[in-house]
């Protein structure tokens, strides 16, 4: 009855436990979760009175496909303020949420016999989306002792006369790790004289702890050209349930590919939040960015200090982002069995490391409040001492 094509897909590895967290609290059970990637703030107030005046204004009819003229002005804009990238309206289309973003990039791209390198540990999405699309993914492992960042030489020696795509995320999801300039102008250099596309994800870029961001497009003339910067506001600015992303490339056959996928599955996305979106991008909300990331930034250092206290356990100190990649392999390699466990004994959930193609961690989303984050590390401390 099914395709083989929907029989590849997994589900979500960080949905199914968050659902199962859920389940679990709603009945009586003491929780605390730090499996979703998603923040534990509101959507800034300037956003929601945005959307609240399209509603009483009246916006709520279909829009162009790949957004309305203002909304892809915002985002043309945002680029070239703090990216240093310049596309214009055609180069460019608003989706739901950067996940459709990817779906759109690689269904308009991949088909079987390309080959997409993905470094490891990634975003449980990616290899999914390539599988589904017919296409082949080669992982290129990475360890906390490099900061979970390929190198020039592993990019070059996974590289085939098949290679269709490389996908770089910074900060990532779901270590935290921060490309730097340098490393991504390294990178950028064994591409060259290839016709490899880059997906950037560069969801988290406004989450940033330590040094700066840089978009992998602004590295180099090569890089800009062969790159699409896929972004959103669902974590900066705490709109996950929005559902805003969007692609800019400098490809216009391949971005107008994509907006004639969307045309027949979603056509434009939700007429309000794309008002909503235009104060996200353009300045209006800073103040409320800054104080998240504020936030996250003392969450993240009390987190790495306690994490890095308990015998048994270590973790590389991210950049980035709003998450921990914990390493278990000294009391636990087999990371599924002991989120089970954990969650089963402790009620602490976490997110199984095997799931981002990473064995032997898990991943602890430090996206909630500082007490819940305390206690949650003493069930975790607690948990692993009577595994000795």
């Amino acid at each position: 009855m099914l395709t083989d094509r929907i029989n590849t897909l997994s589900e979500s590895i960080t949905i199914a436990i968050s659902t199962l967290a859920q389940e679990l609290k709603a009945q009586g059970k003491d929780i605390i979760s730090f499996s979703a990637g998603e923040p534990d703030f509101d959507t800034p107030q300037v956003i929601k009175d945005a959307a609240i005046e399209a509603i009483q204004s009246g916006f709520t009819k279909y829009t162009a496909v790949d957004g309305i003229p203002a909304l892809k002005q915002a985002i043309a804009e945002k680029l070239k303020r703090e990216n240093g990238l310049t596309y214009a309206p055609n180069q460019i289309i608003a989706n739901n949420g950067a996940k459709h973003s990817l779906f759109n990039l690689f269904a308009a791209t991949i088909q079987k016999g390309d080959e997409v390198i993905i470094p490891a540990p990634y975003w449980v999405t990616y290899p999914e989306l390539v599988l589904y699309c017919g296409g082949t993914v080669v992982e290129i492992e990475t360890h906390d002792d490099t900061e979970f960042k390929i190198t020039p030489e592993q990019l070059k020696n996974a590289i085939t006369p098949k290679t269709k795509m490389l996908v770089l995320t910074s900060p990532s999801n779901p270590t935290g790790a921060v490309y730097t300039r340098e490393e991504l102008t390294a990178l950028g250099k064994v591409l060259e004289g290839t016709d490899i596309i880059v997906a950037s994800d560069e969801m988290y870029e406004k989450l940033i702890y330590d040094g700066e961001f840089t978009s992998a497009a602004a590295v180099s003339d090569d890089m800009f050209k062969r790159t699409v910067t896929i972004n959103g506001l669902s974590k900066s600015v705490a709109m996950t349930g929005w559902r805003f992303g969007y692609m800019a490339a400098h490809n216009t056959e391949l971005i107008q590919a994509t907006k004639k996928l969307q045309s027949q599955s979603t056509s434009n996305i939700n007429s309000i939040t794309q008002k909503a979106a235009i104060v996200g991008l353009n300045g209006s909300a800073d103040a409320d960015i800054e104080m998240m990331r504020k936030a996250f930034k003392e969450r993240r250092d009390e987190a790495v200090k306690l994490f890095n206290e308990i015998d048994g356990l270590s973790v590389f100190k991210p950049h980035g982002a709003f998450y921990l990649f914990v390493n278990i392999k000294k009391v636990n390699n087999d990371s599924m069995e002991f989120s089970k466990d954990l969650l089963a004994k402790t009620g602490v959930a976490v997110v199984p490391g095997v799931g981002f193609g990473s064995e032997g961690y898990f991943r602890f989303s430090f996206a909630t409040d500082i007490e819940s984050i305390r206690e949650g590390i003493k069930r975790i401390e607690e948990y692993v001492k009577g595994l000795k």
